[in-house]
Parts: structure tokens; sequence; C-alpha cells
């Protein structure tokens, strides 16, 4: 697959899309466009905030939604209430266009508890799931640890992390669902080994670079420097 066919565009919540909202500005998402420029088909990686302006962008861009990418069921990621606020999601954007919501298996009752969609959107995905947009295949690896079905997305050398990986850090194992040993095992024994090439692309914008090589990136985050599970829990199990 050449890279002139591949469709990537990355959007960060409250400044690309959203600028208005105070809670986008301060969480710092990022929504991801990846399609097939030959087909026009496009999916959209945790449209939250303002699913209709990235129906707007790809709009724009000559490109049309066939579906959803859910890296894992988080408000801020799918929408739904955050301690109050209520984020658009994937709900409001299936009341304009209904596309199927790719999932891991172990998030859709979460998710359809969310956001309320009903589960007749909701497709699951098991570890090395791939899913296609056009002719452009995308890799589904299951990493749990944030949550228990939280997933990354690996196309054409690219890392979308979600909320497992952060350039700097990475997601907490504090909230429901979340699980330190889950979570070591997902860094050190998944994504630490993948190429040391492949660009790492994470759910937030919690660093200057809004990307990264996976070898810069495990040299400069502690969270994937080698060590044993029990120093690792000792260090970031909180």
């Amino acid at each position: 697959m050449t890279e002139e066919r591949l469709y990537f565009r990355r959007l960060l919540a409250g400044s690309d899309i959203a600028a208005g909202d105070a809670l986008a500005r301060e969480m710092l998402n990022l929504v991801y466009l990846i399609g097939d420029r030959s087909t026009g088909e496009a999916l959209a990686v945790d449209p939250a905030y303002a699913p209709a302006e990235v129906l707007e962008v790809l709009e724009a861009d000559g490109m049309a939604l066939s579906g959803v990418l859910a890296t894992h069921y988080h408000s801020d990621h799918v929408g739904g209430d955050l301690f109050g606020h209520e984020i658009a999601g994937i709900a409001e954007l299936l009341e304009q266009v209904a596309v199927p919501v790719h999932a891991n298996e172990n998030e859709l009752e979460w998710i359809e508890r969310g956001t309320g969609i009903g589960h007749d959107y909701l497709v699951g995905h098991a570890s090395g799931d791939v899913v296609k947009v056009g002719d452009i295949e995308i890799g589904l690896l299951h990493t749990p640890g944030h949550t228990p079905g939280s997933q990354c997305f690996l196309v054409e050398g690219c890392l979308i992390a979600g909320d497992t990986l952060f350039l700097r850090g990475c997601g907490r194992t504090d909230l429901p669902g979340g699980d330190p040993a889950a979570m070591y095992d997902s860094l050190v024994n998944r994504l630490a080994r993948l190429p040391d090439e492949t660009v790492v692309y994470p759910g937030h914008l919690y660093s200057p670079e809004g990307s990264a090589s996976l070898g810069e990136t495990k040299a400069k985050n502690p969270v994937l420097a080698p060590r044993s599970p029990e120093r690792w829990l000792a260090l970031f199990g909180a």
C-alpha cells in the first residue's frame, strides 16, 4: 500500500474540533481519521466532543465515514457523562450516519452502558482481528490495563495507542476496570516488542510532541524500561 493511498489525519479536541469547549481544551483528546483515498472511505478513532465537526472535516477532505474504532469505553473517547459533564460522541454521530462501531469484545457492555447506543451498532473483536477500510488493513491489538477492553490499532507502521501508552507515561490503572498487572503485560510484553520504527500516536496530547518512534519512546518513557513485573508494579502500579 502506498502512502499516497493512506488517508491519515489527527484532530486535537479543543483546537481542531470543539474549539469552544473548555473541557476539551483541558482533556487534550486526539481523534484520528484513517481511510483509503482511492475509495473515499474512512474510519474515525474515538470521535468525541464534536462528532458533527469530524464529519465536516471528512467531507471537506472528500472522504465519507464508514465506521468507528473505539480504543476504550471512557466518555472522553466515545462520549457520555464525565463527572457531570456530558460529552458528545458516538451516540450523536450515529444519529447522523449509521455505521458500525468496532471495539474489543470485553468493552461492549461498558460502551453500551456509557453511551446508550444499541448493541446492534457494536462489533466485538478479539486481539489480532483486522478491520479494513477500503483496501487499508488495520490490526487490532488487545492491551488491557487501563480498561479491560482497551485496544490499540496498527496501520502501516503506525500505532494508535489510545490511553494504553503515552509518549511520557501510560494510562491510569486506578479507575474502574483498571489492572496494573495487565498494564505491565500490555506495555512490556506486547507494545514494547513491536518494531522500533513503529510511530506511536497517543490518545491525548500530554507531551510537546504529537508522535514519536517506538524506539525513541522506549528510550525516554520509564514505563517501557525493562524490569521485572514486581519492580514495575512497585513504581507504576498505583
